[in-house]
């Protein structure tokens, strides 16, 4: 890319090279802002191929599969590579053309792509034979050495999931979950959600965070609501109590008062 940037201004070459980047960096989190800074650039140098295949891109990750089939064409035109070939067969399922992306799968470009764009093609192919309805022709051209080789490769865990998720949709439930499993133990990067799949199989059901703390929150205030009736009934008590020892000290003072003090005997005259 960087050599195709040359052939620009310095200011020029600056400009889209910053929005290139911006495009990278927000393409998975925020598809829609990569889209916008994608069209500045375009903008910018349309006549370059990795603004074009990268405008292509932000494109289909904004499921505009029209308008991101036209930019990669565009930029296999300036290059001659193959390499955006599985993904122009799926901007062609995208668009409701599964057929289409069955005869790209094959196609003798096919042949031309590494072993990464040839496992892609496949798992695009097997995408348009579902969509197809064509379930059973889905899982068999899922089947490869590919899939049944141990090694582990960046493209492993999505072809194994692939494949596992096609057996689930055949009701083939026991060898789903073993490929699931298989899928969870390739997948080192977290791209595929083949641990939360073999959990639904399982019957296991995940609580979010937010609610054990909101449910851990209404039993403390449940417990607060307890110890405060607690403490008004005590206080209640308490001041019953109060009451009471009152009552007492008031009705021994009542006594006091109006009880007479004994009369001192008579002193008898003594007569003698």
């Amino acid at each position: 890319m960087r050599q195709e940037l040359m052939s620009l201004p310095k200011t020029l070459a600056e400009d889209v090279a910053r929005n290139l980047v911006m495009v990278a960096n927000l393409i998975d989190e925020d598809p829609e802002q990569a889209y916008a800074y994608a069209r500045i650039a375009l903008r910018l140098a349309s006549r370059v191929a990795a603004v074009r295949e990268a405008a292509g891109f932000a494109a289909y990750a904004n499921q505009k599969y029209s308008e991101a089939l036209a930019e990669f064409r565009a930029a296999r035109r300036m290059t001659g590579s193959v390499e955006l070939w599985p993904v122009m067969a799926d901007c062609e399922r995208g668009m409701g053309r599964p057929e289409r992306a069955l005869a790209m799968a094959g196609e003798p470009e096919v042949q031309k792509l590494d072993k990464a764009g040839q496992v892609e093609m496949r798992l695009v192919a097997a995408g348009a034979r579902r969509d197809m309805g064509q379930l059973d022709a889905a899982i068999v051209t899922l089947q490869s050495p590919e899939l049944a080789s141990t090694a582990v490769h960046p493209w492993t865990a999505r072809l194994r999931y692939a494949y596992a998720d096609a057996l689930l949709a055949a009701e083939r439930t026991d060898e789903a979950r073993e490929w699931f499993a298989k899928a969870l133990e390739s997948d080192k990067a977290g791209a595929t959600d083949a641990s939360d799949r073999l959990a639904e199989l399982d019957g296991v059901e995940f609580v979010e965070v937010e609610e054990i703390d909101e449910a851990e929150g209404n039993e403390q205030d449940g417990d607060a609501l307890a110890d405060d009736d607690e403490t008004d009934e005590a206080l209640v008590e308490t001041d019953a109590a109060d009451d009471a020892d009152a009552d007492v000290d008031v009705d021994v003072d009542v006594v006091d008062e109006v009880t007479p003090e004994p009369e001192s005997e008579p002193k008898s005259d003594d007569k003698g």
